[in-house]
């Protein structure tokens, strides 16, 4: 049997509240959004670039999006020694390339885990608290939240867009 990622439907975003609920719903809601992008599609249809020449697909967005939550949360954040999975220092697009669609269910599986290890690394930190950037210096929590919900939003308009090249499908 061909594995297929699983269906998710990503919650309504909050109206109302307080900051700091409303940036992790905000962030939960685009991870959804992706992961929707992917629903029903095997790890051939994953690995589908959209347009060549470009290698964008939506198990290079998997694979980036997996080292995006890793590196943010987990090395910067939290400061853990834990190193980006797919890309490498001169390679930044190492996500991108040689994809195995066999191993889509396992690095599917490995983006939920890098999202669940980053709630965790941000749980007790306040939206003031600060951490240090190699290249840029000091950023708060806040800024990260905005940052990150950024990424997926501009991944998610990629997402869209190799979705319907695969199978036609579109989110309404």
């Amino acid at each position: 049997m061909t594995w297929t990622a699983p269906e998710v439907t990503p919650a309504d975003e909050p109206l109302l509240g307080a900051e700091r609920p409303m940036l992790e719903a905000w962030l939960d809601r685009h991870r959804a959004t992706f992961l929707a992008n992917c629903a029903g599609l095997s790890g051939e249809q994953l690995a589908t670039a959209s347009t060549p020449p470009s290698n964008l697909s939506l198990l290079g967005l998997i694979r980036h999006l997996t080292d995006v939550e890793r590196v943010w949360f987990r090395r910067r954040l939290a400061g853990e020694d834990v190193r980006a999975l797919y890309s490498v220092p001169g390679n930044l697009g190492g996500g991108f390339e040689h994809l195995d669609p066999t191993r889509a269910e396992a690095e599917y599986a490995g983006l939920l885990a890098a999202m669940a290890e980053s709630r965790t690394a941000v749980a007790a930190r306040d939206l003031d608290d600060t951490f240090v950037h190699e290249r840029v210096g000091e950023i708060s929590v806040r800024w990260l939240y905005i940052h990150l919900i950024e990424e997926y939003a501009q991944h998610n308009g990629h997402a869209d867009l190799i979705r319907e090249r695969v199978d036609g499908r579109t989110n309404d």
